[in-house]
């Protein structure tokens, strides 16, 4: 026998509401840092307007609904403050005409024949020759090509094969 089947109906709602005020602003605590991880603030800020706005006109005869509808909405800006600053938060774009320099052309062939005249003037500055200097004393050794150390091998076996 379910737990649920011996208990009234009064019981029952009694169990929903409880479970509503538990576990509801847990969900939606997670929904929101999801939806701002996946759109951003704006998406956090529509929500927030929508929430607020049906909150404001959702209507209640009881004396104390006004000072509920206050917790709530507090509430909500508590999750949405806490979303907004999740570090996981989506960043908005950064627009591509903010940086983009007044007058720049927008052609490739244009902006490559600028980057190549701006290389080519910067050149020799910004590869200087390189300066090659030895320690070794006694001066440099005399650089020999492979013709002349073939030559010699030739020249040091004739000497050898003459008796």
């Amino acid at each position: 026998m379910s737990k649920f089947q011996a208990a009234t109906q009064e019981h029952l709602e009694q169990l929903r509401l409880e479970a509503s005020a538990r576990f509801a602003p847990m969900m939606l605590h997670e929904a929101l840092l999801r939806l701002s991880r996946a759109c951003g603030d704006d998406s956090l800020a529509r929500f927030e307007k929508a929430m607020v706005d049906q909150i404001e006109a959702t209507k209640d005869d009881r004396a104390d609904f006004e000072a509920i509808k206050e917790f709530a909405i507090e509430q909500l800006y508590g999750w949405i403050r806490d979303a907004n600053e999740s570090p996981k938060k989506k960043q908005p774009l950064e627009k591509i005409g903010d940086r983009r320099t007044s007058g720049r052309s927008e052609e490739s062939q244009t902006l490559e024949d600028q980057l190549q005249a701006g290389l080519e003037d910067s050149f020799p500055a910004s590869d200087p020759p390189a300066v090659v200097s030895t320690a070794i004393p006694g001066g440099a050794k005399k650089l020999v090509g492979t013709d002349e150390v073939l030559r010699k091998q030739r020249e040091k076996a004739k000497e050898q094969d003459r008796p």
